[in-house]
Order: structure tokens, then sequence, then C-alpha cells
């Protein structure tokens, strides 16, 4: 029988920051920000959220890119147990959704396995707010029926079986994608998929600075490196990404001026 948590003991709160813009925090994520006391945040988390957070607030960054963390996962792990353990209240800040390519759910396995309590604050992910932002609908009468979500940088990615998840009626996101958009493509195209398959790659999306370049599958490493394309972004592959909704766009572009 697991002893009860002490009262001393803080909790961990797993808090999902959403796509980039402000406005799209939920109200419960938008309150623990505004009365935190400690915030460990990732790097992709606007600069405009960690603005919300009291002046005395403690921010500590575990920014992770490409084969270059700040602080290992092992470590981030760590630093929430210790600080809850010390009675400290933790706000965890992710970009997108805590448990969508986010270690959420080893961070709070690690918490639990401590005595830490854990609750999570989901939030918008990155592949439903981009798509929303550039006009993109994931699903579609006519064009989809199934999305699947895939994480581009990963390890032994060319002997992930990624057959089926994209084609007629599907529609593929891939998050951190850039840097193996030649890998995405050519194992995309030898599952079978066509090279006229229409992509989007859709830079900071919900943000002022929001880009959204359309194409084709053959050409994704092109476009990704002609554009100069840098993370955030993601990488929508299907039949959706093709069909044109400028209206849109134009409306949340305006709308986050």
């Amino acid at each position: 029988m697991t002893s009860p948590v002490p009262q001393s003991v803080g909790t961990v709160h797993l808090v999902g920051a959403g796509p980039g813009d402000p406005d799209l925090l939920t109200l419960r994520a938008a309150r623990l920000i505004g009365a935190a006391t400690l915030i460990v945040h990732d790097g992709l988390v606007d600069p405009a959220i960690l603005a919300l957070a009291p002046a005395t607030a403690r921010l500590v960054c575990v920014a992770k890119s490409r084969s270059r963390h700040t602080m290992p996962q092992n470590d981030i792990n760590a630093l929430l147990v210790r600080e809850a353990l010390a009675g400290r209240a933790v706000v965890r800040l992710k970009g997108g959704d805590p448990f969508v390519f986010g270690r959420g759910g080893e961070e709070a396995e690690a918490c639990r396995a401590a005595g830490v309590p854990v609750q999570v604050v989901p939030g918008i992910s990155a592949a439903m707010g981009a798509a929303a932002a550039s006009g993109i609908a994931l699903t579609h009468r006519d064009a989809a029926s199934i999305v699947s979500f895939v994480a581009g940088q990963c390890k032994g990615l060319s002997d992930q079986n990624w057959a089926g998840l994209a084609g007629q009626g599907r529609t593929l996101v891939i998050y951190m994608g850039l840097a193996t958009a030649a890998a995405i493509t050519e194992k995309l195209i030898g599952d079978g998929l066509s090279p006229a398959m229409p992509v989007a790659v859709i830079e900071n999306a919900t943000r002022p600075a929001m880009r959204v370049l359309r194409g084709v599958l053959a050409g994704l490493d092109t476009l990704v490196s002609l554009h100069r394309v840098k993370s955030p972004a993601l990488i929508i592959i299907g039949e959706v990404a093709a069909r044109e909704q400028a209206a849109t766009l134009a409306q949340f572009a305006e709308s986050v001026r």
C-alpha cells in the first residue's frame, strides 16, 4: 500500500502552452502561469507567454534542440522531483500539449515514482494550432478521414514503418521533421506515396511571423532549405494541404497583429 504524500510536498503541473499565441492558452494554464513562483519551460514557449508570469517568478529554461540539450531529460525529471519534494509548486511549461511529443509522460512517471503529485493541463497541440492558423482542415469529407502524427527526428527513423500513414483519404502531420526532410521524402515515396502529393510547411504557427509554404512531396527538402525554414515548424502531407483557404489564413494573420 502506497504511503500518503506529505502535505509539504509540492505539486508539479504539466502545462500545455499551446502553439505560441498567448490568446490560445487555456484559462487554467493562464491562471497557473500568472500565479507561478517556479516555471520550468521549454525553449519553444513564446516569450509573450513567459511574460505573463509574475516578476518574482523563477524561470528555468530547459530548451532542447537537435543533438544539443540545455539539460538532459533525466536531469529535468530530477529537477522537477527535487523542487516538488522541497515543497515548491512547479509549473512545467511545454509548447503545444504536454502529452503530444512533449515527453510529459516520462516526467509524470518520474514524479509519481518519487511520490510527487502531478496534474496535467492540456494545451492546443502544435498540429491543431498550425492547421487552424493556416486554414488547413486536417480532416475533410472530400479529402481525409484519418490523421496520423509522427516524429520526424528520432532514433531509428529509417527503420520505422510508416506505410499507410499517408495517401488517399489520409493526412500525415510530422513534428520535428526539418532536419530529416530529405529522408522523410525518400521514405514516403519508397512506401509508394506519389511524389506529387501536396505538402505544407508551417513555421511559427499562430505567431505574427507565421509562414505557410506549399509544394509537393518530391520537393519537400528543397522547400525547407530554399526558404530557410526554422523551428518551430510542422509538415503536413496530404490532399488537404492543397485546398485553398487563403481567406482563413488572412483573417488569422490579422488577428495576431
